[in-house]
């Protein structure tokens, strides 16, 4: 059952990090791509994926992961190649200029919002604790 605390919570959280200082349209804009190929980028960081689990990171369809990836691989930006265990399965990893535009997008989306910066240290400290803690331990990249 949600308490009107959780829920005012959470559509400030929301509020904040999805309207308020939103920067999925900054990283489309300074990479010049959708932010799901962005997006795509940044679960790439970690290591090749196979499509199917990318789609599942992604959480789109399959499908749809193979346009995603098809234009990030005409932009240069990712190579698909044979999964070594099983030829049927690709598997796309980054290429040089993929793991630059994903540290980019990175960077923009980790900046953090001015106001939330100028809180105090004790207050900040508390936040990053109990946003931290309601994190799951294995969030997939």
């Amino acid at each position: 059952m949600t308490t009107p605390d959780a829920a005012r919570a959470w559509s400030a959280m929301r509020t904040l990090v999805l309207e308020a200082h939103d920067r999925r349209g900054a990283v489309a804009e300074r990479l010049q791509l959708s932010f799901i190929r962005a997006k795509a980028l940044l679960k790439l960081t970690g290591g090749p994926l196979t499509m199917r689990e990318l789609a599942g990171r992604l959480v789109i369809d399959p499908p749809y992961t193979t346009v995603v990836i098809d234009d990030l691989e005409r932009r240069g930006l990712v190579l698909r190649a044979a999964s070594p265990d099983d030829r049927r399965v690709k598997l796309v990893s980054l290429t040089g200029a993929g793991r630059e535009a994903a540290a980019t997008a990175a960077a923009i989306l980790d900046e953090p919002p001015a106001a939330l910066s100028a809180l105090p240290a004790g207050d900040l400290a508390a936040l990053a604790r109990i946003l931290t803690g309601l994190l799951p331990s294995e969030s997939g990249g």
